[in-house]
């Protein structure tokens, strides 16, 4: 199974908005519509899309002109448990892309590749690419990509 991490890319800063409500900057706009590019020269067409309900991570799924789904329990301040639960981790039969948001994100990807939840950073507007795949009857996880949007 691929799962693809997805952090929204660069949005506002709260100025009395509430958190959900924060937009994209146009730096943002720029970084999402670029590693929605990339993403869609290399997922699968069957690739689930699941996102936070917050608008920064809607406006960065909405580069990528696929139809997503938005799922709450991926909103900000959710554990790791929560988005390996929302893409059916590791036993979903496709890929999965999640955007959504830092501390998660890093955690997700530091249980997944280390074996224990550390507070890793994910850069604004950066994929990490991450893949099971058994290998002599274990199983394994492994970093297929990780790109930020600065190096597209």
């Amino acid at each position: 199974m691929d799962l693809i991490l997805w952090r929204h890319a660069e949005a506002v800063e709260r100025e009395g908005l509430p958190d959900l409500e924060r937009m994209l900057t146009s730096k943002g706009e720029r970084q999402a519509a670029r590693m929605a590019d990339w993403l869609n020269q290399r997922m699968a067409h069957s690739t689930r899309v699941l996102v936070s309900p917050a608008l920064r991570c809607q406006q960065t799924a909405k580069a990528l002109g696929r139809k997503f789904r938005t799922i709450e329990a991926i909103a900000p301040e959710a554990g790791p448990g929560a988005v390996l639960a929302a893409a059916r981790w590791p036993d979903a039969s496709e890929p999965v892309l999640v955007v959504g948001h830092q501390p998660t994100l890093g955690l997700v990807a530091a249980l997944l590749l280390a074996g224990q939840a550390q507070p890793w950073s994910v850069k604004k507007g950066a994929v990490w690419w991450l893949r099971s795949r058994d290998r002599e009857g274990s199983a394994q996880v492994v970093l297929h990509a990780a790109l930020g949007p600065d190096a597209l």
